[in-house]
């Protein structure tokens, strides 16, 4: 017997809201007449080359990976998005929400004076030839301009739900009305629930991500660790697989399907390498960033050089 639906017939649980498509077509005509008047921005990173790639720097209501192996620049990229993106923007209102679980967030600050004063952090940490006086006065004014930015660390690990539940208080208390970046460095650290599998575990984290992601104005900029498999003889020994591709991306495919971005960074020299691909491209002092995914635009490598002494990455092209 054929079932018919009528107004009569209750619902039973939760429902998800639905709106006609004019209503789209409306909000995706005012985004395009924001964008070509400059009402709505993108947020410029210090690199240019990534600007230009990737719609103008950083988007609202996306989410994006930075992938890498260690010691590859993903966390000194990211920690320099802090403060660059308050330096770079001073006229938009936004806010970051840092969850530094590899790192304490007080070495965070480390690295940022690192990055500003053009000292190792070893350097600025020694017992043994420790900093003088006058150093250490300046490393005072940049910490005092440091305090000023409006930067919120978590520091511990949790599950997802505790994640969950640490965005959302965040927001109500200090984001209602603001453009909220979140930084998650990185994804692996997050805490298994009891009895979850940890690939169970980066699958809901990717979903509430995205659930986030489209609350008002939100960024997700996500470290993630690339599996061993870049490392391994074969891809070694063959320039033509020398790139990252996207299975080296720990649980790839939910990460790259949910993210906007998937951006991994990769430093060649520390694996051995002479050179870089089938066009043997220069390793030395060299950082490459291979933008695998670009939700508006096409795949990309970009070049750029290793600072990573002071905790800063430099724009350079490849020759």
């Amino acid at each position: 017997m054929e079932t018919t639906l009528n107004s009569t017939q209750p619902i039973i649980g939760n429902s998800l809201t639905f709106k006609h498509i004019s209503t789209a077509g409306n909000e995706i005509l005012q985004y395009i007449d924001n964008r070509r008047k400059g009402i709505r921005n993108s947020l410029k990173t210090r690199w240019s080359k990534f600007n230009n790639t990737c719609n103008g720097g950083i988007e609202p209501n996306s989410i994006y990976v930075v992938g890498g192996i260690s010691g590859s620049g993903k966390s000194a990229f990211a920690n320099s998005l802090e403060t660059d993106l308050f330096d770079l923007n001073p006229k938009e209102d936004f806010i970051v929400l840092s969850f530094s679980l590899e790192m304490l967030s007080s070495k965070q600050v480390g690295r940022k004076l690192s990055y500003k004063t053009k000292k190792s952090t070893q350097e600025l940490y020694s017992a043994v030839n420790p900093i003088n006086d006058t150093m250490f006065n300046k490393i005072e004014e940049e910490t005092d301009k440091i305090k000023q930015y409006p930067i919120f660390y978590v520091d511990t690990p949790g599950t997802v739900d505790e994640v969950r539940n640490t965005i959302y208080k965040f927001i109500e208390m200090y984001a209602k009305d603001k453009w909220l970046i979140i930084l998650y460095d990185h994804s692996l650290l997050t805490k298994q629930s009891s009895g979850e599998q940890e690939r169970t575990t980066l699958v809901n984290l990717q979903r509430l991500f995205v659930e986030v992601k489209k609350i008002n104005k939100t960024t997700i900029i996500q470290i993630s660790q690339l599996n061993r498999e870049i490392e391994e003889k074969d891809r070694l020994t063959n320039a033509s697989l020398h790139f990252p591709q996207r299975r080296d991306i720990s649980s790839s495919d939910s990460v790259y399907q949910c993210a906007d971005y998937v951006l991994v960074l990769h430093r060649p020299e520390t694996l051995g390498l002479k050179s870089y691909g089938i066009h043997n491209w220069p390793v030395s002092n060299m950082i490459y960033l291979h933008i695998l995914k670009n939700r508006d635009g096409e795949p990309k490598i970009l070049s750029f050089y290793n600072n990573l002494k002071f905790n800063s990455i430099e724009e350079e092209t490849i020759n």
